[in-house]
């Protein structure tokens, strides 16, 4: 409590949750949203706006968002704005709730949203500290709730994370189905937990299957398609070597584009390893070289993993990220594929990677 604080009698209401890391470190705040505790991996997020497409983005299966932004709420939620039908997060955590939301667009509360989704948030923490020590020592394991302490980090050390398992079963459709109306091209999209507005490019552009992550090379060429997407998704790439062998089975007999876990797929089939960042890289503001032109992107960015640049023998680095140089975008011309590590659809934004999907469209076009 500060002296102004004080003198007008207020005083901060007293903790009713806590937040545990696997190495011990305790928050205390308070718990909104949907009851019970969460248990994930705990990251961060640095986007300013987006919070629902962020929180509906089925590559944070697994895991528990941290947004550094202090003001989550504040303009409510809308259908518009999600990018699957529930977020797939274990939990939120945010600095200050909104008390009100205030938009044209909203259709209700964020804590209503969370409640109707079965999603537990915890506010009232220094989200910036929480953020320091994640950048420091890393993701990890985390519980949030009412329980005790003991009980809380007892739950954190069982968490396994997200590495060596499989979280895109838990997110691609059971079924295939149809998006967009008849267009130019026909495309195949593997749902590895692939975003609405990466579908709304794509239909711009093609009439589009989405298939379960698990379909086989055989019945996606069977489809006659003019090129095949592989979206994004949560995840430990090495944990889905299914879907590696099976693009590999597809490269050089039909087009591919991926984006994020699709990048790191594609890397896996093409020989490439993968490996975990320390903290992944989640927000709108990463910057990335266009090795080809030089240009500077501001990208929007969400995954955990990535390809490691020795180990890329059958294709050439086309994007590297200026904060860290990590690989980006990766193109084997002679197969007709290519990747992106960062999401161009940028739902939310920037929009300055968008171009990918027009050469998509063109390389479908050069061989049809």
């Amino acid at each position: 409590m500060n002296d102004k604080q004080a003198a007008s009698g207020w005083a901060e209401p007293a903790p009713t949750a806590v937040l545990v890391l696997a190495d011990g470190t305790v928050l205390e705040g308070h718990g909104f949203g949907a009851t019970g505790h969460a248990v994930g991996e705990v990251c961060f997020n640095t986007a300013m706006t987006g919070y629902e497409e962020i929180l509906t983005d089925p590559s944070y299966a697994g895991q528990i968002i941290t947004f550094t932004y202090p003001h989550i709420g504040n303009y409510g939620t809308t259908p518009v704005d999600a990018e699957s039908a529930r977020p797939f997060c274990r939990g939120i955590i945010v600095r200050d709730l909104a008390r009100r939301h205030s938009n044209w667009r909203s259709a209700g509360d964020l804590e209503a949203f969370l409640v109707h989704h079965g999603v537990p948030g915890l506010t009232g923490i220094d989200t910036r500290r929480l953020t320091r020590h994640l950048r420091e020592a890393g993701s990890m394991p985390g519980a949030f709730g009412t329980a005790d302490e003991v009980t809380l980090k007892t739950a954190a050390l069982a968490e396994p994370g997200t590495q060596g398992v499989d979280l895109v079963d838990t997110v691609t459709t059971p079924e295939p189905y149809h998006v967009g109306a008849e267009g130019r091209f026909r495309v195949v999209a593997y749902d590895f937990g692939i975003k609405r507005t990466i579908l709304r490019h794509l239909e711009g552009m093609a009439s589009v299957e989405v298939v379960p992550a698990s379909t086989p090379s055989s019945e996606v060429l069977a489809r006659r398609p003019d090129g095949v997407f592989l979206s994004n998704g949560p995840g430990d790439p090495a944990a889905v070597g299914y879907a590696s062998d099976t693009i590999g089975q597809l490269l050089g007999r039909v087009p591919i584009f991926g984006i994020c876990l699709g990048h790191q797929l594609l890397g896996a089939a093409l020989g490439a390893a993968t490996y975990k960042l320390p903290f992944g890289h989640h927000g709108g503001n990463h910057p990335v070289r266009r090795l080809e032109t030089g240009a500077v992107e501001i990208t929007s960015q969400n995954h955990n993993y990535a390809v490691e640049a020795d180990s890329l023998a059958s294709a050439h680095v086309t994007h590297v990220n200026l904060n860290d140089g990590v690989i980006e975008g990766i193109s084997a011309p002679s197969l007709r594929a290519f990747s992106v590590q960062y999401h161009p659809e940028a739902g939310p934004g920037p929009h300055d990677a968008r171009y990918l999907f027009d050469e998509f469209a063109k390389l479908m076009e050069q061989h049809r």
